[in-house]
């Protein structure tokens, strides 16, 4: 019996049971219904469909699906924002030609709103800009002229130096005269002795250069120019002249919209072009002729006498037969011929500003200031 138990197999489970294979005889849910094993296997012999998944390619080729997904080909493939089509269509939609009238309406009756009549000419010009817009505006100009100063390794006087004492001394008496006296007035002198310029931008920043000193030779003749630079911005030229840019502003911001914003690269080019356009590019002949008689009767009121702007002007007529000073790039009535019409008319004006001067209290009234904001409001002349 014991012999027996060895005569076992020692590995049941490797038992392979055969079934007997279907006859011809043997009904066909037999033949059909007996499945077909493989010994030794783990697996149907299906594979799954989604296991194991296709190894990806060793090199570097890409398969058609990764097209989808390239920024450049989507880039390629993008529709243009503005194209020829649709602007024909706009231009053939009805409702095209209602915007276009209501836009001439608005831009004429808004034209038409922000006239003004310059009192001591009579000019009509347009302007729409507040003091406020254009102090703020004058700032940036105001940081640019420092930094360029200082770049260029220029020097600012102190409050002891003869030179600013002087200009100190002539605005001390023409800041009262001007109508201006609540602005932020900062006057800065610039070591400069080649260079004879002054100007003064809106709120009150007053900049002269040393090289205009000589020229001016006293405080008359400084006043005559100081007095000159404060008139336009009691006159408001700046404000006229960037009410002038409105229309190219518009025809950029619609340049900026039809070529869906590429243009406003170029806008970091335009920003230093546009300020000097407004506040270092010369003055019209008529602005400069307002600046002029303003300019003469403030200083008049302030007690300088009005017969040494001749002189200014004179002595700045020799100095451009050598090479030309600053100032006369940014006044075009500085040449030879404009000059001495500049003078002629100085002396026609000069009884009206020694009778200013005889009115005058020399007490730093602003009569003359006043009465010209007045006359701007009412739209009437005083001249």
């Amino acid at each position: 019996m014991q012999s027996h138990r060895f005569l076992r197999p020692l590995w049941p489970s490797l038992t392979i049971r055969i079934s007997p294979r279907p006859t011809s005889a043997s009904p066909p849910s037999l033949r059909s219904a007996a499945p077909r094993i493989r010994p030794f296997s783990q697996t149907h012999r299906l594979r799954l469909p989604n296991w194991p998944r296709p190894s990806p390619p060793r090199d570097n080729t890409r398969r058609s699906y990764h097209h989808d997904v390239d920024p450049r080909r989507r880039l390629s493939q993008a529709k243009p924002f503005v194209t020829s089509d649709g602007l024909r269509r706009f231009a053939r939609s009805p409702s095209l030609r209602t915007v276009v009238v209501l836009s001439v309406l608005g831009a004429v009756g808004f034209y038409f709103a922000n006239l003004q009549t310059v009192p001591v000419s009579g000019r009509r010009r347009f302007n729409c800009f507040s003091d406020a817009t254009v102090e703020a505006a004058s700032e940036a100009q105001v940081k640019r002229i420092v930094y360029e100063v200082e770049r260029a390794g220029g020097r600012f006087l102190n409050d002891w130096d003869p030179r600013m004492r002087l200009v100190k001394r002539v605005m001390k008496r023409l800041i009262p005269v001007s109508g201006m006296e609540n602005a932020n007035w900062e006057i800065t002198v610039i070591d400069d002795p080649h260079t004879a310029n002054a100007f003064v931008l809106p709120g009150g920043k007053v900049f002269v250069f040393s090289g205009l000193i000589p020229i001016a030779k006293n405080e008359h003749g400084l006043a005559t120019v100081l007095g000159h630079e404060i008139a336009h911005n009691l006159a408001g030229h700046v404000a006229e002249r960037m009410s002038g840019q409105i229309g190219t502003n518009i025809l950029l911001y619609s340049l900026i919209f039809l070529t869906g914003g590429l243009a406003i690269l170029g806008t970091q080019f335009i920003g230093s072009a546009v300020l000097d356009l407004l506040f270092s590019r010369p003055m019209g002949r008529m602005q400069e002729s307002e600046a002029d008689y303003i300019g003469l009767m403030m200083m008049a009121e302030a007690c300088y006498d009005p017969h040494e702007a001749l002189g200014f002007w004179q002595r700045m007529e020799r100095a451009q037969q050598g090479e030309p000073p600053e100032w006369m790039s940014t006044h075009p009535s500085a040449n030879s011929k404009q000059n001495f019409n500049r003078i002629q008319k100085i002396g026609e004006w000069m009884p009206k500003a020694l009778e200013k001067r005889k009115e005058s209290d020399c007490q730093g009234t602003s009569a003359f200031a006043d009465l010209f904001r007045q006359a701007m409001v009412r739209g009437v002349r005083i001249a």
